[in-house]
């Protein structure tokens, strides 16, 4: 069946808020798990102002455009509009993953979750924000379509981690209900299941009558969105989640009260939670740390790898601020004919690896094949990371004020730096 696919796939999403980070703000992470081939590039869309009438075409469904939407930064799948994961000017992050419920899977082409990261980035300047553009799109257009850039269909609904300088929301969903619990202190993680249970904050507005009307519910007691839309006979991968979700929670509470950018860096690259995923059919593609200070006077910062496997790629800084340099490096090809748009689809496959992925993967192999090399390099790389980190610590703590225009060229001199390192 499509979307049942039994091959192992993960992804896993973080977030922390005081008092359980070392300093005043929020910090959130994700590892996006995707196909082992599949490439992931880091884009930046500036912000725009759309005439009336203006559509947008996502992956495969186009849609009404906003009036104005903000600039964002994502980590998205080469083939397709949407992002896994991302941020924008205003502060917002978001990051989906996978879920199965009970209910059906719209095979019919529909907004991707991936294509509801983004415009609820694009979109919403808070967290919450982000949150109502999201539900109001599925609730509208639904969502559906395969995810993966293959001609068998891969399919399933979303959750979402959202979060900004303030708060957090966790939004989960099947077909096109859902509920939101909003988080406010300490820290949350989802790994592909169904986690609200009593907690909800906001719901679908037919939601409960929904559950009633299938029978999934009789109405009597306190509702759980989790127990009640969650499926009787979970497929291998929500069973394997399970395991992940409660490693990712004690690796939250393990660091409760000193969590920094570096603690979900770590997080992020533990293989033997099965959080950082190196398998023969999937493998996690790209990963984010962003840093929300609470004081708004201090830029948020946000670090992509742009590069499969963190336990061995460097998280690059990036922000928001006027004449960022582009990083074309980290962007893939475009294809006059490409299969992902030409229906039907994924008829071909095409080389989509841009410019760092190709070098890395020729590190990857140097670091399989020669280890005393590989190691040498490894070390490098963090020594490269620790710089950055170390920068970027210094400028949220107040002890450096860099000029604007060395901001605008972090993001590409950091993956210029990565890439000699590969030569």
């Amino acid at each position: 069946m499509a979307g049942w696919d039994p091959a192992p796939s993960s992804c896993d999403c973080f977030v922390a808020l005081p008092p359980h980070t070392a300093a005043p703000a929020v910090i959130f992470g994700k590892n996006a798990d995707r196909p082992r081939h599949e490439v992931q590039e880091v884009i930046y869309v500036p912000a725009a102002v759309h005439r009336p009438g203006d559509k947008v075409q996502c992956t495969y469904l186009e849609i009404e455009q906003a009036e104005r939407t903000h600039a964002v930064v994502l980590s998205r799948p080469a083939w397709l509009w949407g992002a896994e994961m991302g941020a924008n000017e205003h502060g917002v992050c978001v990051g989906n993953e996978g879920v199965w419920t009970r209910e059906p899977l719209g095979e019919d082409e529909a907004l991707l979750g991936m294509d509801l990261v983004r415009l609820g980035l694009e979109r919403g300047s808070s967290a919450r924000e982000a949150l109502e553009v999201i539900t109001a799109l599925l609730e509208r257009y639904g969502q559906g379509g395969s995810c993966k850039e293959e001609p068998v269909p891969f399919v399933y609904h979303n959750t979402f981690l959202l979060a900004d300088r303030a708060e957090a929301w966790v939004l989960e969903t099947a077909g096109r209900y859902w509920a939101a619990q909003q988080i406010r202190e300490g820290s949350r993680n989802i790994s592909n299941q169904l986690s609200i249970r009593r907690e909800i904050t906001a719901e679908h507005a037919g939601l409960r009558q929904r559950a009633r009307s299938q029978g999934w519910w009789s109405g009597d007691g306190e509702f759980s969105f989790a127990e009640v839309f969650s499926p009787t006979h979970q497929p291998a991968r929500m069973e394997a989640a399970k395991a992940r979700y409660r490693a990712g929670k004690e690796l939250l509470q393990q660091h409760a009260g000193h969590i920094t950018a570096e603690t979900f860096m770590a997080i992020l690259r533990d293989k033997a939670s099965g959080i950082c995923v190196d398998s023969e059919g999937f493998r996690t593609a790209g990963s984010m740390v962003s840093v929300l200070p609470q004081d708004p006077a201090l830029p948020c910062v946000h670090f992509f790898t742009a590069t499969p496997d963190p336990s061995r790629s460097v998280f690059k800084p990036f922000i928001f601020v006027a004449g960022l340099k582009p990083a074309p490096q980290v962007r893939s090809p475009t294809f006059h004919d490409d299969p992902a748009k030409k229906i039907p689809r994924f008829q071909i496959t095409v080389d989509r690896r841009h410019e760092l992925y190709r070098r890395h993967q020729a590190a990857l192999e140097l670091m399989e094949r020669d280890q005393e090399r590989g190691q040498k390099l490894l070390q490098t790389l963090r020594d490269l990371e620790k710089q950055g980190l170390e920068g970027m610590n210094a400028l949220l703590g107040g002890t450096v004020a860099p000029r604007p225009e060395e901001l605008a060229d972090l993001f590409f001199d950091c993956v210029e730096a990565e890439m000699k390192f590969y030569t």
